[in-house]
């Protein structure tokens, strides 16, 4: 194992960020992300647990079934509840990340920018600030959707994994989804540096434990009500921390 490839290391990069959400230079550049990530999870949180009771109810009233099976559904609706629970936080975590992510690209690419330049004191050569973020809005949107395709196309086979085989699949898929993660995050400082998705895959690969310990607190953040509000910026944050201190002299 690589001196970069401990999973223990790339978890403590979501906490050596939290810090720097109010620092001068870098706190300006979080509050549009963070209200982003706020709004779009306030939706999803509010809807969520507004008519989750009521649809469980429906899906699970027993009125009309024989007596026997009420008794079933009875005896295991409390598990029931913990199942589809934790399938609507999933739901949540990734509608909304994923839409929360979308809009507010352009903003993170200014984030992880004033991160980058807090860290090392230098600006980025080639950037023109907000003005040149903006100009490259919708390639930014668009190198979000290619990632959302991606996401899309490897979640087939793993979202089988996950419901047809049994303690294997969820672990599978939990590693998926970090992997996920760490490239959707780590995308932001690497494409200011004009890498392209497929460079950032094979960066990340080389060091792939790490990048996945990274990943997996950040989905874990995210999941948790409210907490998931700072992750996006925190996450921003902790991605360019990586970048700078692992990546940035990496042969690509």
């Amino acid at each position: 194992m690589s001196k970069n490839n401990n999973p223990i290391t790339g978890i403590s990069y979501l906490f050596k960020a939290l810090p720097l959400l109010t620092r001068p230079g870098i706190k300006s550049f979080v509050i549009v992300p963070l209200l982003i990530n706020i709004f779009f999870f306030s939706i999803g949180i509010y809807f969520g647990f507004t008519y989750f009771g009521e649809y469980m109810e429906k899906f699970l009233d027993t009125s009309g079934m024989w007596s026997w099976v009420a008794a079933i559904v009875e005896f295991i609706k409390p598990i029931l509840y913990i199942v589809f629970g934790l399938a609507l936080l999933v739901l949540i975590f990734y509608t909304f990340s994923i839409m929360a992510n979308i809009v507010a690209a352009p903003f993170n690419s200014i984030l992880a920018e004033a991160t980058e330049k807090h860290l090392t004191g230098n600006s980025l050569s080639d950037s023109g600030g907000f003005k040149q973020v903006m100009k490259e809005l919708i390639p930014t949107i668009m190198m979000e959707i290619r990632k959302l395709i991606y996401m899309i196309l490897w979640s087939i086979p793993f979202l089988f994994m996950l419901f047809f085989i049994p303690i294997i699949g969820p672990i599978i898929w939990f590693l998926f989804t970090a992997w996920m993660m760490s490239l959707q995050y780590m995308d932001y400082p690497m494409a200011n540096h004009k890498l392209n998705f497929g460079q950032q895959r094979a960066l990340q690969g080389k060091n792939r434990l790490f990048s996945m310990g990274f990943g997996g607190v950040t989905m874990g953040a995210s999941m948790i009500p409210f907490i998931n509000f700072i992750v996006m910026p925190t996450a921003v944050i902790a991605a360019t921390m990586i970048w700078v201190e692992h990546y940035e002299e990496s042969d690509i």
